[in-house]
């Protein structure tokens, strides 16, 4: 409770608490009233049973006093979500959100693009939601914040991260075989440490995360986009065929309802790539993956063939 990690956060709590709060209250007062009416109106004390007619009195305030609550309820939660839906400040940080079947892309101003969150702290921000797949569901449980994210119904979600720290992202919105492993985080830091990390480059971004190790771009690819959570590196079989040797190796594919011999070589990487039901490995279902022709551009696909070489 009351975590104020965003300008959200108390808004939701009070509403949560004042709930959570009248609900307990006639918890309490409804067994109480239960076990004395037990005890007082037994047969032993009562052996005949007493007639009570209606009270006009009693009826309208056991109506207007649920009313009243109900409404302060209302009013609370209102008060709580309507900021949310109001318009983004005109100086908030615009972060292009992509969900996709398995995993979370933050693009920002400067063209990097990062699988975790990176917000400055006490800038408002302004995230465009888009999915190219399913429905996913954007949840930030200490901002208090969750929007789901449709395909073809761009949203927007805007929030001012108020306390430094790591805050955990998930989807909530059930997509599919990896759903439960679609997590990510959101990294709140000082303005001055953002400031260096946003102006660091994406290329540096990669060397610290993946080393120097041969065809070590073309993994950062691979992760950026998440394709690791299909695709395993270790020979187990996922939602779409292994990348531990796959390069060069004879394949079954079946096209256009037929199946077919072929080499998974660069072409085919390509192909698969852009369009990935076209040629699909024989043992895996069609339409699992989306074409990512927007999203990777042919330098990238460069990259990640020369890291699947690697995978012998």
């Amino acid at each position: 409770m009351y975590s104020n990690a965003s300008n959200f956060a108390k808004g939701v709590d009070d509403a949560f608490l004042l709930i959570i709060g009248i609900s307990v209250f006639f918890l309490v007062a409804i067994t109480i009233a239960i076990i004395v009416f037990i005890v007082k109106y037994n047969r032993k004390r009562n052996p005949v049973a007493t007639q009570i007619h209606g009270s006009t009195s009693l009826e309208i305030i056991w109506t207007i006093i649920p009313i009243l609550l109900v409404l302060l309820m209302f009013y609370y939660g209102w008060k709580g979500f309507h900021p949310m839906k109001e318009k983004a400040p005109a100086n908030s940080l615009i972060i292009k959100t992509t969900a996709r079947m398995w995993s979370w892309s933050f693009q920002y101003p400067n063209g990097k693009v990062t699988d975790s969150l990176y917000l400055p702290l006490g800038q408002p921000v302004k995230l465009e939601l888009i999915s190219p797949d399913v429905i996913h569901s954007l949840y930030i449980p200490s901002f208090r914040l969750k929007a789901d994210i449709v395909p073809g119904k761009p949203d927007v979600m805007w929030f001012i991260p108020e306390k430094e720290g790591r805050y955990d992202i998930f989807c909530t919105e059930y997509c599919g075989l990896q759903h439960s492993y679609m997590r990510s985080s959101v990294n709140v830091m000082s303005d001055s440490a953002y400031k260096s990390w946003y102006q660091d480059t994406a290329q540096l971004a990669e060397t610290k995360a993946t080393g120097e190790l041969p065809g070590a771009k073309g993994l950062a690819v691979l992760k950026k986009n998440g394709c690791l959570a299909c695709h395993s590196l270790d020979g187990s079989k996922i939602v779409g065929p292994t990348y531990k040797g796959f390069y060069g190796k004879k394949e079954t594919v079946v096209t256009g309802g037929n199946e077919r011999q072929i080499t998974a070589d660069d072409q085919y990487i390509h192909s698969s790539i852009y369009e990935p039901n076209a040629d699909v490995v024989k043992g895996y279902a069609p339409g699992m993956m989306i074409s990512y022709k927007d999203v990777v551009t042919e330098e990238e696909v460069k990259q990640i063939i020369e890291y699947l070489k690697t995978l012998k």
